[in-house]
């Protein structure tokens, strides 16, 4: 591709010395895409694991560890075939997303503090009303790290957040309410989402599987998921690995906005209109 916008480029008279930055800047951007599309999955990990070994493969022979730097070598030789393999689903993906003329697309911009503050005000309310009802759900939201191997698992919405549009995807007997739902930006991009299980051995007992599924995705992710327990109507949040359990509306929405603010969240405002008063302790 880059070389047919080069030929292009060049038919349309650029001067010969502006081509090699222009080279550079296509392949420079194009990668950069191609990073962006398996940011989230599994393949950013092995990513790194082929960056390591290419390190250190050069490393190894000016340290003179011949026997490391031959395995290294040889090791080089098959890799290629293995990252056909290994890294099939992210291909498959990137090939898709070309098709759709979504490689070039520019990513989302992140939300504003004004947005962020509705944002959490709309997931308090939906929360505070899924406790008050026994309501079982799990809420999970994106940050950094995308989300777009778990998202594919559920069916797509992109609705616009809304604490009304939440209580409803996790009515009892409907379609989507046993899986999770994945909030981007300002949108519900997915509902009814699988999410990979904690294989921590030293949770509590009475975990269940939503509160196990937020502890995975939190784990895997810098995401931050949100679970109301169906059997005590009790508010979770799971990040970074780690379970806040049986949090008052008021706990609840604090850890929110330090979990989803950038910066520190001393002096965060979160709009108090959609607080109950009080935020009693279920």
């Amino acid at each position: 591709m880059a070389a047919l916008l080069l030929s292009i480029i060049a038919g349309m008279g650029v001067p010969d010395l502006l081509l090699p930055v222009i080279d550079v800047a296509l392949v420079a951007f194009v990668l950069y895409r191609l990073l962006l599309l398996i940011r989230g999955t599994r393949a950013v990990s092995l990513v790194r694991g082929v960056l390591l070994l290419v390190v250190a493969t050069p490393v190894s022979g000016w340290l003179r560890l011949y026997t490391v730097h031959w395995l290294l070598e040889q090791f080089q030789l098959w890799l290629i075939f293995a990252l056909l393999v290994v890294f099939q689903p992210e291909l498959r993906r990137i090939l898709e997303q070309l098709g759709r003329g979504k490689l070039l697309a520019a990513p989302p911009s992140p939300l504003g503090e004004s947005e962020l503050m509705d944002l959490i005000g709309q997931v308090v309310r939906a929360a505070d009303s899924l406790s008050r009802n026994k309501t079982g759900a799990i809420i999970v939201i994106e940050r950094d790290t995308g989300l777009k191997e778990i998202i594919e698992t559920g069916t797509r919405i992109e609705g616009l957040v809304s604490a009304e549009f939440l209580v409803n995807l996790f009515v009892p007997a409907t379609p989507l309410h046993d899986g999770a739902a994945i909030i981007r930006g300002n949108r519900v991009v997915a509902a009814g989402c699988f999410l990979p299980l904690s294989d921590a051995d030293n949770l509590a007992r009475d975990l269940g599987t939503r509160h196990r599924a937020a502890l995975g995705i939190s784990e895997h992710s810098d995401a931050v998921a949100i679970v109301v327990s169906e059997e005590t109507g009790d508010v979770s949040v799971a990040s970074e690995g780690k379970l806040m359990r049986h949090l008052d509306l008021s706990s609840f929405e604090q850890t929110l906005a330090a979990r989803l603010r950038t910066g520190p969240a001393a002096g965060f405002r979160v709009d108090r209109r959609f607080l109950r008063p009080g935020g009693s302790e279920r």
